[in-house]
């Protein structure tokens, strides 16, 4: 699956598989604006790590089409790109592709901005392609560590869909499969925006892959009953040492994992890294609006006047976790040196 990030000549527009009203119906959302871009990362058109850096990248573009014909249009230009940069806190590869694209402004030297946004569209799709790329050598090093007749535990969505193709955690499914292994998944439903019920189960009921959902708070006696032999999520942001920041509850199974003696692995490309935070808790955690928790769909399922929380993310230990399954191998414990090697060897 890669045609749910598009990019349109004919239109001049980035169009994206809209994920809320997944899997009972495929609409499309159509980016032309800066404004579009920003609303479609908030709302969740589109989310999932290294899916948001690729929007992004490609909200440079279209934020350097608006501000055509205005005379300030360096300063706009900054404007706009600080509005798709700011519009998620979590998520690493957001303020990567945006940091990116600016480098790449920077690099380029006096240029007008037509010439500007054809470098960045160039860029854009250049990011989009090594993405699936990235994608497709985790689920190759990943596929490795799991064994032939593993049920795989997975939390939220690290697809495909979450990815510009192939996926993360589910690509180290694939990878599985692709290297003749017989797996199967359990899908965690990820209350609240259930992105493993809707967007997991959709995924690997299309691609053919055996997946059943389970509520979330049925992990423990699944892996009670070795239902479970491996865990697989993937991550919005990996800290320094090593923790990792995923969807809600994800702290949570990996502390079930290690009381089983359950294998956990994080996957995730390398710019999902971010070594300017120290640990998992510096990272900013998105509190999201209580709506996500109160409703489902329009129908209110809490009393009114209830307040809730929503945080949308949390920090799993590095002692947690097994090892980070990059595109450019397995880091294993411990993770400062492991992660201090691997940007050594990336200069």
């Amino acid at each position: 699956m890669t045609e749910h990030i598009q990019f349109s000549p004919e239109k001049d527009a980035l169009v994206l598989l809209d994920q809320r009203y997944l899997p009972t119906r495929e609409d499309w959302f159509d980016c032309k604006t800066t404004d579009d871009i920003v609303e479609a990362l908030i709302v969740m058109v589109v989310r999932g790590a290294p899916a948001i850096g690729v929007t992004a990248a490609y909200g440079c573009y279209l934020a350097g089409r608006e501000v055509a014909g205005n005379s300030d249009w360096k300063v706009e230009l900054e404007k706009n790109l600080d509005k798709i940069e700011n519009a998620r806190p979590t998520a690493v590869n957001l303020r990567w592709a945006v940091r990116e694209m600016k480098r790449v402004w920077q690099e380029s030297g006096d240029v007008s901005l037509d010439e500007l946004c054809a470098v960045w569209l160039k860029r854009a799709k250049e990011i989009h392609v090594d993405d699936i790329r990235m994608c497709e050598d985790i689920g190759k090093f990943g596929g490795e560590l799991m064994d032939d007749g593993d049920t795989i535990m997975t939390h939220c969505n690290a697809g495909a869909l979450a990815t510009a193709g192939y996926g993360t955690a589910l690509g180290v499914v694939h990878g599985a499969v692709d290297q003749g292994k017989k797996v199967q998944v359990i899908a965690n439903e990820t209350r609240p925006f259930l992105q493993g019920a809707r967007l997991t189960a959709y995924e690997l009921h299309r691609d053919g892959i055996p997946v059943k959902v389970a509520c979330d708070n049925a992990c423990a006696l699944l892996m009670k009953k070795g239902l479970v032999q491996k865990v697989v999520v993937g991550a919005d942001r990996i800290a320094a040492n090593g923790d990792a920041v995923n969807k809600i509850g994800t702290y949570g199974v990996a502390l079930l994992a290690r009381e089983f003696g359950i294998p956990f692995y994080v996957a995730a490309p390398v710019y999902t890294i971010d070594p300017e935070t120290p640990t998992g808790d510096d990272v900013p955690i998105e509190d999201r609006t209580p709506t996500e928790v109160t409703h489902i769909g329009e129908h209110r399922i809490t009393p009114e006047g209830v307040e809730v929380f929503n945080f949308a993310f949390d920090s799993t230990p590095n002692e947690l976790i097994a090892g980070i399954i990059t595109e450019k191998g397995v880091l294993r414990p411990p993770y400062i040196e492991a992660i201090k090697k691997l940007y050594s060897e990336e200069d």
